[in-house]
């Protein structure tokens, strides 16, 4: 999943809170997840976040683009059949990176899991790095929570857990607040804070029911739909 930093922690501050935060010392930050795996669909939606064939967001700022679109394509991964959404990042509209990335909803719950992603980024058109790539059930990895299918006020957990290589983990800290974007106005706005105890900085997300990912760091949507 793209990543960006925006806000930097004063070094002390940091210093503390990531000192509390590592893996596994922090039981506040849910990090495994006992979930039924025949109650996966690599299908369906809840109220932010729509795996659906064919519905894709666009979210610009400047010259920068972040594509994301649900495939009609699904892979088999730690023994459940996921969809594939794929991440597409341009800037001055040259490939900066691709992303294949692993999701899954619980039919009970609607929470959306997150299995791993591949990951190509570029540099004057070519591939040159696959960071961050990783897959659940591999090198200790595990999947994560992505989007509660209700999310709670406080709310803290993994949504990636790929020891040393992908460990973003996201805080609800607003369910209604209000957001302007080029694709509209939108009310009761989930917040999410996301951090990540391998870097220094957070990043803010914002989500609207029934559409999904309004504004990732500075970029914001655009466009909407299916396809």
């Amino acid at each position: 999943m793209r990543k960006s930093l925006l806000v930097i922690l004063p070094g002390l501050l940091f210093v503390s809170v990531l000192a509390q935060t590592k893996p596994g010392a922090d039981k506040s930050w849910i990090s495994e997840f006992q979930v039924d795996k025949s109650d996966l669909t690599n299908i369906g939606r809840n109220p932010y976040f729509i795996l659906e064939p064919g519905y894709a967001l666009t979210l610009e700022q400047g010259t920068e683009r972040l594509r994301i679109t649900v495939l009609d394509e699904t892979r088999v991964i730690d023994g459940v059949e996921t969809r594939i959404v794929e991440e597409r990042e341009t800037k001055n509209d040259q490939l900066v990176e691709i992303s294949r990335n692993y999701f899954s909803i619980s039919r009970r719950t609607s929470d959306v899991y997150y299995f791993g992603e591949d990951v190509d980024i570029y540099a004057a058109g070519k591939i040159v790095s696959h960071e961050g790539a990783w897959q659940a059930g591999m090198n200790g990895a595990r999947f994560g929570l992505m989007m509660p299918g209700s999310p709670v006020m406080g709310q803290r957990f993994y949504q990636e857990f790929a020891p040393r290589v992908a460990m973003d983990r996201a805080e609800v800290v607003a369910l209604s607040g209000k957001l302007k974007t080029p694709a509209g106005n939108f009310n009761q706005v989930l917040k999410i804070i996301e951090t990540n105890p391998l870097e220094r900085g957070s990043e803010a997300k914002y989500y609207a029911s029934g559409v999904g990912l309004l504004q990732d760091g500075s970029l914001k949507l655009v466009k909407y739909g299916k396809i």
